[in-house]
This record gives C-alpha cells, sequence and structure tokens, in this order.
C-alpha cells in the first residue's frame, strides 16, 4: 500500500519541501517490506529512506537444543521460496560439523538441483515480477515519453528474440496478457521439474541429506533433465539478448538513469556449486577447496576483488545491531572463542551471536526493523561494510570474473568478464554470451546480471549433467556417506541462494544444536541502520536516486524506487525470525516457548 502525507519544510530558509512517500508492503515480493521515503518533488530525488520488516520468526531461537541431523529439515522451512538453498547450506555445514564429504554423484546430483532453483526462480522473478516495472502498463503510466520513444525504437537483437521494436517487448511484458509474460511462467515450471528429479519436490526437498543424496542415479534421470534442460537453452538465447536491448534502451531515452539504485561497489559471493574433486568439507582445508568451486566465492570493494578465501570470509562476518529490535549479547559468555585453525573468533560472529527479541514501537530515529545489521569487517580500513548480492547475479558474476578462476568449457572467466557457451539446440545454433565487468551496481545491471546468469546455470547445468552421467556409464553411483554426530563440532556453510549470499553456522555440544544462524542475502540487504549510522544496501540504494517518473505526487506509482529495490530481489520470509505478538509470551509447554 502506498501513502502520501502531507509535506515538511527543511533547511535554513525553508528552501525544501520533503513529501513522505510509503509503501508498506512492498508488492510483487515475498514477505513484509516497507520502504519509508522522503522525497523532494521539487529536485526529484529522493532525500531519506529507510526500510522495515514486521516480522520475527525464530529459527536461531528454537534451533536449539535439536538433534543436528534434523538441521537441514527445520532450516529448510525458512522460506516458500529458496528452501532448498537452505537446505543445501545446511547439508554443507553438517557435513564439516560431521567430518564426512559428499560422494562425486551426490555433488553431481545436489549441483544441478541448485542450478535448475536458479533457473526457476530467476525466470519468475525477471519476467513475471520486475518485468512488469518495465511492461507497457506501467511504462505508459509513469513515463509516457519513454513509451512513445519505444514505439519509434528498433530493436538491435529483433532477429534473436523475436520482437522487432522496444514496445514490443515491453507489450509482451504485459501481466497476464504478454506473451512473454506467459511463456516465462511455462519456462518457470519446465525448471522446477528438473529440479523434482534431482531433489525429490519443490519447494522444501526430500532427498538431500549429510554426506549425500537419496536421489538414486540412472542415465533416464538425467536424460529427463536434459530434455528440458536444452529447452530453457532454446529460450535463453532469446531472453540474454532481450534484456540487453530493454536496458540499453532505458538508458538512452532516460539519460542519467544509471543513478538509479546506484551505490557503491560492495558486492559479496559466497560461492557455489561445489567440486566434488576438490570439496571435502574440512575447515582446514576450505580456503583451497572454496576457490575451486564453480562460482567463486569474493569480497569486491570499490571494485577491487579484496579476498577469494572462504576463511578470512568466514572469520570477518559480524552482526551488528543498531536499529534492530534486539538485545545486545556484548557482555554475554563467548560460545566459540577459536575457529578450527586456531584463529580468535569475533563476539559478534555467527557462531557467538545470541538471538534475543525486544518489541519496541517503530522509531525511525532509533528501532524500527526485525532485521539485524551483517557487516563485513574491512581488516585493511577498520570499516564494518554493508555488503550487498545485488540480487545475487550480479555480485556471483563480478566476483567470479575477477577471480579468474573458473574455465570448465561452456563457462569461462577471464579477469574482466565472463563468457558462456551455450551450444546450439532444437531452434538455435551455437552461441557464446560475454558479461563484462560494468560500470555501475545499479539498478539496471542488477536486472540486466539476471539473465546472464540464468544462461551461466544453464551452462553449468550441461556440464554437470555430462559428468554424473560418465559416472554411472563408469559405475560410479554411491551418492551417500555414512556419519556419526560428534559430541562437540562447529560447522559452517556456504552457499548462494538464488538472491544471494546464504551461510550457516553450527555449534553442536553434547550431541545436540547449542547455536544455529542462518544468513541469508535479504539481512543483507534489507538491514536498517546499524550501530554505527551506516544504512543498509536498500536504504542507501534509493537515497539520493533520481526521479523520472512524469506523474507529480497527487498519483505518483514510484516506479524508479521499486526498480532500485526490487532489483535486489527481495524475499523477507528468510530475512527475520516469528512474530510474538506485541512482546508477550504466547505459550509455554514443557519450558519450551511457542
Amino acid at each position: 500500500m502506498t501513502s502520501i502525507a502531507q509535506p515538511e519544510t527543511i533547511g535554513r530558509s525553508g528552501q525544501r519541501k520533503l513529501i513522505d512517500v510509503n509503501w508498506d508492503p512492498v508488492t510483487r515480493i515475498v514477505g513484509n517490506l516497507g520502504i519509508y521515503t522522503k522525497i523532494d518533488f521539487e529536485r526529484k530525488e529522493v532525500a531519506e529512506c529507510y526500510t522495515t520488516s514486521s516480522m520475527f520468526r525464530g529459527y536461531s531461537v528454537f534451533m536449539k537444543g535439536k538433534d543436528p541431523r534434523d538441521a537441514h529439515f527445520i532450516s529448510s522451512r525458512i522460506c516458500g521460496i529458496c528452501g532448498d538453498s537452505h537446505a543445501t547450506c545446511a547439508v554443507y555445514a553438517q557435513n564439516m560439523a560431521f567430518g564426512i564429504s559428499t560422494p562425486r554423484m551426490g555433488e553431481w546430483i545436489l549441483n544441478l538441483g541448485e542450478a535448475a532453483e536458479y533457473m526457476f526462480d530467476h525466470c519468475l522473478f525477471q519476467e513475471n515480477l520486475v518485468g512488469a516495472d518495465f511492461c507497457e502498463q506501467m511504462v505508459r503510466q509513469t513515463n509516457p515519453g519513454v513509451w512513445e520513444k519505444a514505439q519509434n525504437t528498433q530493436a538491435p537483437h529483433a532477429a534473436d528474440h523475436g520482437y522487432r521494436r522496444i514496445s514490443d517487448i515491453m507489450t509482451a511484458l504485459n501481466p497476464f496478457t504478454g506473451e512473454l509474460y506467459r511463456e516465462a511462467l511455462q519456462m518457470s515450471r519446465l525448471a522446477r521439474e528438473m529440479f523434482c528429479l534431482m531433489e525429490g519436490r519443490h519447494v522444501h526437498p526430500s532427498t538431500p541429506y549429510p554426506g549425500g543424496m537419496g536421489t538414486v542415479p540412472s542415465i533416464q534421470t538425467f536424460t529427463d533433465y536434459l530434455t528440458r534442460l536444452m529447452k530453457y537453452i532454446d529460450f535463453m538465447k532469446r531472453m540474454v539478448p532481450l534484456h540487453d536491448d530493454l536496458f540499453d534502451f532505458m538508458y538512452q531515452a532516460l539519460p542519467g538513469y544509471e543513478k538509479v539504485g546506484q551505490r557503491r561497489v560492495l558486492l559479496a559471493c559466497w560461492g557455489a556449486f561445489q567440486n566434488p574433486d576438490a570439496c571435502n568439507y574440512r575447515y582446514a582445508d576450505m580456503t583451497d577447496w572454496g576457490r575451486k568451486m564453480f562460482v567463486t566465492p569474493g569480497i569486491v570493494v570499490d571494485g577491487e576483488l579484496v579476498t577469494t578465501d572462504l576463511v578470512d570470509i568466514n572469520l570477518n562476518i559480524r552482526i551488528l545491531l543498531g536499529s534492530s529490535f534486539y538485545q545486545d549479547w556484548q557482555n554475554g559468555d563467548l560460545l566459540v572463542r577459536h575457529d578450527p585453525l586456531g584463529n580468535p573468533v569475533d563476539r559478534r560472529h555467527p557462531w557467538n551471536q545470541t538471538t534475543t527479541p525486544k518489541p519496541e514501537k517503530r522509531d525511525f530515529a532509533d528501532k524500527y526493523s526485525w532485521v539485524m545489521s551483517p557487516r563485513w569487517f574491512d581488516k585493511r580500513r577498520g570499516e564494518h561494510l554493508a555488503m550487498d548480492t545485488g540480487g545475487g547475479a550480479i555480485a556471483r558474476l563480478w566476483v567470479t570474473a575477477l577471480a579468474n578462476l573458473v574455465d570448465i568449457g561452456y563457462v569461462k572467466a577471464t579477469g574482466n568478464s565472463v563468457k558462456i557457451r551455450l551450444p546450439k539446440s532444437a531452434t538455435k545454433p551455437e552461441v557464446e554470451y560475454e558479461w563484462r565487468i560494468p560500470k555501475w551496481s545499479n539498478a539496471l545491471e542488477r536486472d540486466r546480471a539476471r539473465s546472464y546468469f540464468q544462461a551461466y546455470a544453464a551452462a553449468c547445468a550441461l556440464y554437470f549433467c555430462e559428468k554424473a552421467m560418465a559416472d554411472v556409464y563408469a559405475g560410479r553411483t554411491q551418492t551417500w556417506a555414512d556419519f556419526k554426530v560428534p559430541d562437540e563440532a562447529l560447522g559452517c556453510g556456504f552457499h548462494e541462494a538464488t538472491r544471494g549470499v546464504l551461510s550457516h553456522h553450527l555449534v553442536i555440544r553434547d550431541g545436540l544444536i547449542a547455536n544455529y544462524h542462518p544468513y541469508p542475502p535479504t539481512p543483507w540487504n534489507a538491514s536498517p541502520r546499524d550501530v554505527y549510522g551506516t544504512p543498509g544496501p536498500y536504504e542507501d540504494a534509493v537515497q539520493n536516486t533520481p526521479i523520472f517518473e512524469e506523474n507529480g505526487p497527487d498519483d505518483f506509482k514510484g516506479v524508479d524506487i521499486m526498480r532500485a529495490v526490487r532489483s535486489f530481489d527481495p524475499c523477507l520470509p528468510c530475512g527475520v525470525h516469528m512474530f510474538l505478538g506485541h512482546g508477550k509470551l504466547l505459550k509455554t509447554l514443557s519450558g519450551i516457548c511457542y
């Protein structure tokens, strides 16, 4: 719901009039996200932005005392969109804690499932949810001048995607009636079927386990997956050039649009697609096997690749408060003082975090959100950085490109780009796309990267499928390894959910979970101002965003703001964790709060 308040005047002589414009909840995302802004309509820019989330769900609380073998089952319920990513990441953490590794076939199957998840989720969001921000109906309402230009602009890659004019692309994106909108729904369904072939069901998968997968590998299963994959590849050979045409046009039609959703380049990627020839899940070896993932983990600060070391990434995660509805744990006991390599572990690291909710009245000068403020500590400058994931895709591509470690034939990092080769398919010849590091981290480039990463995931899936089928023919069909739960252990899983970084941190004491903290991309992106006053990425990307919409305050849609926010692919169920009902205890049974 959008609300617009009367203007307030600020400044020494009252030169600047700001109008409160709020969206709560933001539509076309999952969960409860509120965007609260102050807009200067005379200067056509956003002066202030605050993001809120209004629910608390408590996974980090009620996971304590549970059997560690249940971690992946429980955590998959965190979200109805990316539950499989949570299950996968939990399995990674369990493998480390239990001291086991997954057989080759198990890793290929899990990688194929996750590739299908990227294809499903990115396709659905790109064409059916964020696509509505660029459709004919929206552009007509907010920027009639842009619509007129679109009607008179030829699409440079019309021969590849079939739409002669930019306006034809916009019409095809119209919700429910547009042919591209409807086609994307079918392709999303196809990708979900691919996922179910590997992981049993969607969205809470049934076949991942610590030590491997319960899926029975067969040539028929992989052939069924491959048949659907080639149809999806046909689709991507149209979508990559289509979105290049659409987003390039937006830059041309609205000079200065690169500033919409633009923020400092602070990108985080935790890596995806384990390499079964390298990964043993031992913390002591995590630096090496992390760098051999098929999506490289890393931190990019101001365009510089600061690290690709998962140990370094892990140790410098900090969970800050500030504007969040929680009590501080600063004076509590340290649960974990050193990591398995002997490195000191900070009090604000997830291994040491204590989640104690403290509901209060929302106050933008103090506490206003249930999302905490994860930060990455840059030791070089002593900064707690508000990293973002850019909706997942742009961070994965940016880090992988700079790291220059991935080369599997279908996908190759070059140092400043990622090349993606899609082979000949039913209706299209072989093509090669190259995603190049852009000038900006902004709304349009986050959206553009989403299409390229769909192609990246499809290309990786081809590679995994070929490897898995070769292993079947060679008789290497074991999918899981036996294990025993230790009395005491540490585990951490690093993965990429569709919309970005995902980590699970596990502490086992006396054979039970003593601490468990899942940190998906949304807490990073949707975090409020931290204890140092640093705004979270949504807030930072929206503040100072120029307004290009032609409507005034009376019929303002806020399309530029929504493009900035939705470019991050928000998914709020992951961000906050059990609504307590005005801070009151609901019910106590046998000492457990429900």
